[in-house]
């Protein structure tokens, strides 16, 4: 078992005690069966940001105090230098990179996601409240939203209600890099 996947687990789990939440109300927050959320808090797989943020705008706790354990200190703005955002290398099919970690009440949660051919081979879906941002930096790749498919090249944006099940694969053998902003 991944230490971080681990660590981000009992801290949904901390989380959820403190907040005196049951496992039954935790799921239904999320979206989740009760077996997907115990599956999620005990840290033996990954957890999609989705439904950590599912937890985090319920219960008032910063996204990225719950990845990553460190309370953001930033409210006039949060500057994140090239390639020096907050890794949060959790799943092996998504690299992402937070990049406003440190800011305060953000109304929004920027990333740079990473993706390869190999990993992203079978697309993985996931679901959350919100909306999603999408712009391709680099490569192309296939968005498949609630089973519509869409390919997507260098430059190319797209948004999205993301309580639709979505999922991303890089595509002509490369990888991808996307901005993606989760609202």
């Amino acid at each position: 078992m991944n230490d971080e996947i681990k660590a981000v687990a009992d801290r949904l789990k901390g989380l959820r005690e403190i907040m005196d939440v049951s496992i039954e109300e935790a799921a239904r927050v999320c979206g989740l069966s009760i077996e997907q959320y115990k599956a999620y808090e005990s840290g033996d797989i990954d957890i999609p940001v989705g439904v950590l943020q599912s937890m985090s705008r319920e219960y008032k706790i910063d996204l990225g105090t719950l990845i990553s354990g460190q309370e953001p200190h930033m409210h006039s703005y949060c500057l994140t230098k090239k390639d020096k955002g907050l890794s949060v290398d959790r799943r092996s099919d998504y690299k992402y990179q937070a990049l406003a970690a440190g800011f305060q009440n953000r109304k929004a949660d920027p990333f740079i996601v990473s993706i390869t051919p190999e990993e992203t081979k079978e697309i993985h879906y996931n679901s959350h409240p919100g909306h999603e941002f999408e712009m391709v930096l680099e490569g192309s790749m296939k968005v498949v939203i609630d089973g519509k498919e869409l390919m997507l090249e260098e430059g190319d944006s797209i948004y999205f209600d993301a309580t639709k099940k979505h999922g991303m694969q890089a595509l002509n053998g490369k990888n991808a890099k996307f901005l993606a902003i989760i609202i």
